[in-house]
């Protein structure tokens, strides 16, 4: 029974992660690449918006969440999984954590401070517009991978923790 609620809880997580990654595969995509085909001054006051609207929404509910919850699953499983799928729910936090999560916090979050604080029909953010997307777009790719690696790594803990039931 304990097992049974294990794996489905890795599945949760497995589908989350994949969220998480549907969402920045979206933004490397066709969302960054449309933006930047507007003119700076939209491009730059839209990327604001979306930047302020994000933080209420349930895909933030995702990004942030998984951090705790994959870190205490990860535990829980080291001391009471059999076989590998510790090992894998072990990768799958460390990955999320650093992957997305520094990435996030070190790469894309400066520069939408940076963006944020400037007016977007002014001279600066014209100017920076360019740089920002392409700078934004690489942070956001290596969080993209990232987060499809986390999904990949619950998939397989599920699998090992599904064979050795």
């Amino acid at each position: 029974m304990f097992a049974d609620w294990m794996l489905w809880g890795i599945v949760a997580l497995a589908l989350s992660a994949g969220l998480v990654a549907g969402v920045f595969l979206a933004f490397s995509d066709f969302i960054m690449t449309s933006l930047s085909a507007s003119k700076p001054a939209a491009g730059t006051e839209a990327m604001q918006i979306i930047n302020r609207e994000v933080h209420g929404s349930i895909f933030a509910l995702l990004l942030i969440g998984l951090v705790p919850v994959s870190a205490v699953v990860a535990l829980f499983g080291y001391f009471t999984l059999p076989g590998s799928a510790s090992a894998w729910l072990i990768v799958a936090t460390a990955v999320y954590f650093a992957g997305v999560m520094l990435v996030t916090g070190l790469g894309n979050v400066p520069m939408n401070m940076r963006l944020e604080a400037m007016p977007q029909a002014g001279a600066a953010a014209q100017a920076y517009w360019p740089d920002y997307v392409r700078g934004w777009v690489v942070w956001n790719h290596l969080r993209t991978a990232a987060s499809f690696g986390t999904m990949a790594c619950y998939v397989i803990a599920a699998v090992q923790l599904a064979k050795a039931m």
